[in-house]
């Protein structure tokens, strides 16, 4: 899968809506590969020159292979020469506010600053927007890396 040659991309990230992203989040659930856990999760990642990069859970018999939403978004902008990213929706089927797990988060640090946002469902069936710092607090860095090494 590619970039959605049929939406209005790219453009300037303030003109898309958090509305707009999660309705691009929502539309890739429907390309999930949930045959074990019954549970499609879509992500949209815009970057921060406007393209959006979709992505989906693909889940496979021993689990620990198994791919998430986020890191498939990811995945495809990287491959396609992208580093900086202005936002990520997610959402699931059931729209139940579902976030990004532990490994995701740390995956969106390696090229998000703390402020990053991050948006998903609300109960009220709006959305909800977080930053990534709260998310995941003291994540993982470049730096901590290259500390180790030394």
């Amino acid at each position: 899968m590619s970039e959605d040659p049929t939406a209005p991309f790219p453009k300037a990230p303030a003109a898309v809506t958090d509305v707009e992203l999660l309705a691009a989040a929502h539309g890739a659930v429907d390309e999930a590969y949930v045959p074990y856990s019954g549970y499609p999760v879509g992500a949209a990642l815009l970057t921060a020159e406007g393209h959006l990069f979709t992505g989906c859970n693909v889940e496979v018999a021993n689990y620990s292979n198994t791919v998430h939403a986020e890191e498939t978004a990811v995945s495809r902008a990287v491959a396609a020469g992208h580093r900086a990213f202005d936002r990520i929706a997610v959402s699931s089927a059931d729209r139940d506010g579902v976030l990004p797990c532990g490994m995701c988060r740390q995956t969106l640090a390696e090229f998000c600053d703390d402020e990053f946002a991050v948006v998903c469902d609300a109960a009220d069936g709006g959305n909800v927007v977080y930053r990534l710092g709260d998310l995941l607090p003291d994540a993982i860095s470049a730096a901590d890396v290259d500390a180790d090494a030394g």
